[in-house]
């Protein structure tokens, strides 16, 4: 039996095992990635949403056209990448076996990077397993590789980024989500993704869960309950929707098995998502010449994963001989830095599982946010990125200390600023005119940007918003304008749409409201 060696072999092509190809080929190593999946880039490909952090995090980029970019620079690097090919072992003298169609096939590394990513985790009640029953990857999947709606009446189940974020996309492809459910008190995600789900008009169900799915061959209803502070069914509290789809968004657990079959030391750490590979700064385990990067080894945002892909490529590189240690410790820096930027904030690893009662400016957290998704009327304005003056002005309806600064960098008369601190509350510089050029709402990976003319004539006044729906109304379309609950709160026309290249399909709708509601009306339907 022939088996083929190469310098490094990647086992994962999605955002963390592409970037350690990358940094590993343009170093001279000869690579080769394996991936059971018909397309590379994972979990890329199916976010069609703008990433947040900053320039260096790849902010404000789509994260399809992020894969695009990490495909062409592999590609010209001279990185091969195999697909429809299944690592099933993977053994401590850094072999693996391969299955590719229906063969078997041997291969051998100098060095091993495992990027195997996550899996969906499940929940079980009556009727799981229904069809209709799928995780909320099956459903990106369907609607951003293969332009399939997976049902026109949804119920989210887990208001997680994944839960929110999904159940946007699921808004965009035409599907009505008639509620977003979570057994915990609190919302999960970011407050911004969770702003722009309520706004539509998706009800949250906070402290619920599902009691059952209905249905004899496919799903035709659920029933949610709410649950008290042990997580049982408080009876009474039953809630009924005619649904045809259950999307789940329970969380992630890491594809670890290939390190557990190589030997790698693992432990059991549920702030990482579950069994995970003891390693080193550096992505080494304790196999000599294995390493990890990405969710395998902890789940975070693909963002945080494509960096650890890097370190990895680079301290593959160097233990191979490739590169010198000055060039190690220069390039693991860089990364670390940028990694360290992603993982501050309220959202930071360190304070996963905990209460926090203010942000890092001292202005107490919305808990209308934390437990309807919407920040209440009467809140919004201790937030520093809202103001009033005479004439067109930003409004930054961000209440979280989350990493992302892409509006700073757009408002090209420096309206916007937020300060070296990338998770600080962005705030107005109002000795600087804004020109209406609609670059921070655009830019905004959140959608909490909204540009206001507070005093458009005697009577109404304007709000431009983000819209990213289709059709796109023309301007003279006559509706509503949504509050931040998604209720119906006065009439409202369009008086203005504009798209640009630069905004990225992010269109920019101006609505014309009755002075009174231009601080509250955050949505148009027509």
């Amino acid at each position: 039996m022939k088996i083929k060696r190469y310098d490094l072999i990647v086992v994962g092509a999605g955002p963390s095992g592409l970037s350690a190809a990358l940094e590993a080929a343009k170093r001279g190593l000869e690579v080769i990635v394996f991936d059971e999946n018909e397309k590379p880039g994972g979990q890329l490909f199916k976010q069609i949403h703008k990433f947040f952090g900053s320039k260096e995090h790849k902010a404000k980029i789509r994260g399809f056209n992020i894969g695009k970019q990490l495909l062409e620079e592999a590609n010209t690097a001279g990185v091969k990448v195999v697909l429809n090919a299944t690592v099933i072992g993977l053994y401590m003298d850094k072999e693996i076996v391969v299955k590719i169609d229906e063969a078997i096939h041997h291969y051998k590394g100098d060095a091993i990077i495992v990027a195997t990513g996550a899996a969906e985790n499940m929940v079980t009640f009556d009727g799981w397993t229904l069809p209709g029953v799928i995780g909320a990857g099956a459903a990106q999947t369907m609607m951003n590789l293969h332009g399939i709606k997976p049902g026109e009446k949804v119920l989210m189940l887990g208001s997680g980024n994944v839960g929110l974020v999904v159940s946007f996309q699921l808004l965009q492809a035409g599907c009505e989500v008639v509620a977003l459910v979570d057994a915990a008190p609190r919302v999960g995600g970011y407050g911004v993704h969770a702003a722009k789900v309520a706004r539509t008009g998706v009800p949250f169900y906070l402290s619920h869960t599902i009691k059952q799915a209905e249905g004899e061959d496919h799903v035709t209803g659920v029933t949610i309950a709410e649950v008290d502070n042990k997580f049982q069914f408080i009876p009474g509290t039953e809630k009924h929707f005619d649904v045809d789809t259950i999307c789940l968004a329970v969380g992630l657990s890491p594809m670890s098995q290939l390190l557990k079959m190589a030997g790698c030391a693992m432990e059991d750490n549920p702030k990482r998502g579950g069994q995970v590979p003891l390693i080193s700064d550096l992505g080494e385990t304790s196999v000599d010449g294995v390493f990890v990067a990405g969710d395998v080894s902890g789940i975070e945002e693909a963002s945080s994963a494509m960096i650890e892909g890097r370190i990895s490529g680079v301290a593959a590189s160097y233990y191979l001989g490739y590169i010198e240690k000055d060039e190690l410790y220069a390039e693991v820096k860089k990364n670390t830095d940028a990694l360290e930027n992603l993982r501050q904030g309220m959202f930071a690893p360190k304070n996963r599982g905990k209460i926090l009662e203010k942000t890092e400016e001292g202005i107490d957290i919305s808990m209308n946010l934390l437990k309807k998704g919407y920040l209440s009327d009467e809140e919004i304005e201790k937030y520093p990125g809202v103001t009033h003056k005479i004439g067109i002005h930003p409004v930054m309806e961000c209440s979280q200390n989350i990493p992302c600064n892409p509006c700073q960098d757009a408002c090209p008369k420096h309206c916007i600023k937020i300060g070296e601190n990338i998770t600080s509350l962005p705030t107005v510089d109002e000795t600087k005119e804004c020109i209406r050029c609609g670059m921070c709402v655009a830019s905004c990976s959140g959608q909490a940007i909204f540009l206001i003319d507070e005093n458009l004539d005697d009577t109404y006044a304007s709000v431009t918003l983000p819209y990213e729906f289709l059709p796109l109304p023309e301007k003279g379309t006559k509706g509503y304008g949504l509050g931040r609950n998604g209720e119906k709160i006065c009439e409202a026309e369009v008086i203005g749409v504009k798209t640009a290249k630069a905004f990225d399909h992010t269109n920019l709708l101006t609505i014309k409201v009755p002075k009174e509601y231009v601080m509250k009306a955050r949505f148009f339907k027509a």
